[in-house]
Parts: structure tokens; C-alpha cells; sequence
């Protein structure tokens, strides 16, 4: 989870250990890349599209070229519209728009990850 705001990400953390998931937690895209580099396992990237320092798509750009396949969900607080037409993010992907509850982030993340598994 890469989150610059400390109440959506403890929020989201949250949620998904709540949910059984084992999360490692990032407040920027330095630290989220450190992460990435030196876990043995991460089957997700769920990251905030505009961040400090560089943008959520960036960070998936380089997390997809440490480890090939790996999926992503993007959050945002703006419209999928918005973000689509800004260029900040193409329109096939998979996206949670904030405010977002305990069930739409439990529903997203278990698309996704059943999405693989196949």
C-alpha cells in the first residue's frame, strides 16, 4: 500500500489486514520501491496515483519492470474520468476512486487477485 496521506493509508492498511491480507506499507514512492526491491513476495501494488516525489503510475512502471505481472490498483480522489482524460492513467486500469468503503476495497482486491489465479 502506497499512500502519502496517513489517515488512508492506516485506514486502508486497515481494512486489509482486517481482511487477512498481509500488507507492507509505503508513505512515498522511495520508500514503497525499497519495499519492492527487497521482499521475497508481494502480490499486489494498491498505490495513491498522485504522490510525492512521482506519480503512482511511475512507481507501477518501475514495480512492473522488478517483477513482471505484478498487478496493480490504483486510488485516487479524483474521477476516473478526470484521470483517464489528464493522461494520468490509461482507461483499462483497475481503479478504487476515494472516499471508498470497507466492501468496494474487499471486492476490488479479490477481482484482482482471483483475476490472476486463473
Amino acid at each position: 500500500m502506497v499512500e502519502d496521506n496517513d489517515d488512508v493509508r492506516n485506514y486502508s492498511v486497515s481494512v486489509l489486514r482486517d481482511l487477512g491480507y498481509a500488507v507492507l506499507e509505503a508513505g512515498h514512492p522511495d520508500e514503497a520501491e525499497r519495499i519492492l526491491r527487497d521482499e521475497a513476495r508481494i502480490d499486489l501494488l494498491f498505490t495513491d496515483v498522485v504522490l510525492p516525489g512521482r506519480s503512482g503510475r511511475v512507481l507501477a512502471q518501475q514495480a512492473q519492470e522488478l517483477r513482471p505481472g505484478l498487478p496493480v490498483l490504483y486510488t485516487t480522489g479524483y474521477s476516473r474520468n478526470a484521470i483517464v482524460h489528464q493522461g494520468r492513467l490509461d482507461a483499462d486500469v483497475n481503479l478504487i476512486t476515494k472516499p471508498f468503503t470497507f466492501e468496494q476495497l474487499a471486492e476490488k482486491i479479490r477481482n484482482i487477485l482471483d483475476h490472476i489465479r486463473r
